[in-house]
Parts: structure tokens; C-alpha cells; sequence
């Protein structure tokens, strides 16, 4: 499997049933019980061709006894207590979003949400800290020149958590608390992207080019806000502005 569905297998294990929603091929659900990570598994897609690819892999694997097969949107065509992780990758976070709003029946079994949204990961993060969720793990993974992010996501038991800053919001708390360090690496790419914009956007004028310009910045000072942070938990001196400055 790629790099990516690896993380997310490993994220996934340890479960009695996972719930892979939005399965495509079903590699997932099959690696996890090929690999004994997970007692069973249902795979589920909202569209008929992946869900048949899925079965063609599972019968190829003679894994029909231990992974059922379900069409569904979300997690809709999911009861209550059958799984205890429940996964979405591989989609927008729009996408994650709505899963996770079709699962909303499921939140209070005490299962593990793990999550690899694609894009606006920022998204996420604010609607599971806004429903009372707490972001356990975090991890990232680089490959073929794209960057993504895998989290376990977890019910809270106790009170509401502090609230996340808008640098830990797009590139995720765990990941600066444990200075990631395929993180910092594509906060260099990131901070590259948003100076190349912001003097392409020089000279300027009008509401959109106005508009572009303040998303961009903002962006810049997340990207500053990150990388202070990394360098705080790795005990180096602070020198606010410096590394986020467009060189």
C-alpha cells in the first residue's frame, strides 16, 4: 500500500471491528485483518463500482467471513456498537465533515475517529474541537511530493479542552507538541508557496487581489505561528518574525 493508507492502517489497529467509510478498494480493511490489527471489518462506499473493486480484493484475500461490504452514505448504514473505529480518509475535509455528521449515532460508543482529511484539515480540527472531540495522535507522511496528515480522534470524557490556535487548527496540535519533523519540512514548502503569491499579488488592486492578500497573509502568520511553536518545544530560543519572514 501507499505511505498513506500505511499510516492510517496503523492508526486504525488495535480495534475488535473498524468501519472503513469511504473504502475504495478496501485495502484498508483488509490490511488491518490480514495483519490481525483488527478482529473484523465493514467496508463501505457511497458508490457501487469502488464497493465492487472492494469485494473483488476481499475474495481475493478469502477474507468474505471476517470483512462485510456496504453501500452507504457515511456512516448511515452503520448501527450503533458494531464497530469501535471508524475511519475516513482520502477525502476533503467537507467530506470528513459529513461523516462525521452521518456517524453522529455513533459518537457516544467511546470509539476511536481516525481521520485523513485532504484539504481544509483546518476544517476538521475546529469541528471536532467545536462537537467535543479531543485530538489523541497526530502524525504526517511525504510521498511523491504531497503531504499528508493522519489523526485519532476520541469523544471527551472531561471538560472542554483549550481552545486550538489558528496555527494548530491547519497543521495540528500533536503534530507541534511532538515537532514533527515531516511537519517542518512542508511548513518550509508552505511558507515558499504563500511568498511566491503575496509577490505575484505586488502592484495589485482590486477587491479580489485586496482579498487574496489578506488570506494570504494570514496564512504567513500561521505558518510564523508554527514555526515559533516548533522552536519552543525543541528549547531554541524564540525569535518571533524571523523564520516567517519572505526572503
Amino acid at each position: 500500500m501507499s505511505k498513506r493508507l500505511e499510516l492510517v492502517t496503523e492508526f486504525a489497529g488495535g480495534g475488535r471491528c473498524a468501519a472503513d467509510m469511504g473504502t475504495d478498494h478496501g485495502y484498508v480493511p483488509i490490511a488491518l485483518v490480514l495483519r490481525g490489527l483488527a478482529d473484523r471489518a465493514i467496508a463501505m462506499d457511497v458508490r457501487p463500482g469502488p464497493l465492487e473493486r472492494a469485494r473483488e480484493h476481499i475474495r481475493r484475500y478469502g477474507l468474505e467471513g471476517q470483512i462485510e461490504t456496504r453501500l452507504s452514505d457515511g456512516a448511515g448504514a452503520l448501527a450503533a456498537g458494531e464497530a469501535d473505529t471508524f475511519i475516513a480518509a482520502g477525502m476533503g475535509g467537507e467530506l470528513v465533515i459529513h461523516i462525521l455528521e452521518t456517524g453522529r449515532a455513533l459518537w457516544e460508543d467511546g470509539g476511536r475517529w481516525i481521520l485523513s482529511p485532504q484539504s481544509e484539515p483546518e476544517k476538521v480540527r475546529a469541528f471536532l474541537e467545536r462537537e467535543g472531540f479531543r485530538i489523541c495522535r497526530e502524525a504526517m507522511t511525504q510521498e511523491d511530493g504531497k503531504y499528508y496528515t493522519v489523526l485519532e480522534a476520541v469523544r471527551q470524557e472531561e471538560g472542554p479542552a483549550a481552545p486550538m490556535t489558528p496555527a494548530q487548527l491547519r497543521y495540528g496540535p500533536r503534530l507541534l507538541e511532538n515537532r514533527d519533523s515531516v511537519l517542518a519540512e512542508f511548513l518550509k514548502k508552505e511558507k515558499k508557496t504563500v511568498c511566491g503569491i503575496l509577490a505575484g499579488l505586488e502592484g495589485q488592486t482590486g477587491s479580489s487581489a485586496g482579498e487574496r492578500r489578506k488570506e494570504m497573509e494570514q496564512r504567513r502568520k500561521e505558518i510564523q505561528e508554527a514555526e515559533d511553536e516548533l522552536q519552543r518545544m525543541d528549547g531554541a530560543p524564540g525569535e518571533a518574525g524571523a523564520s516567517g519572514m519572505c526572503l
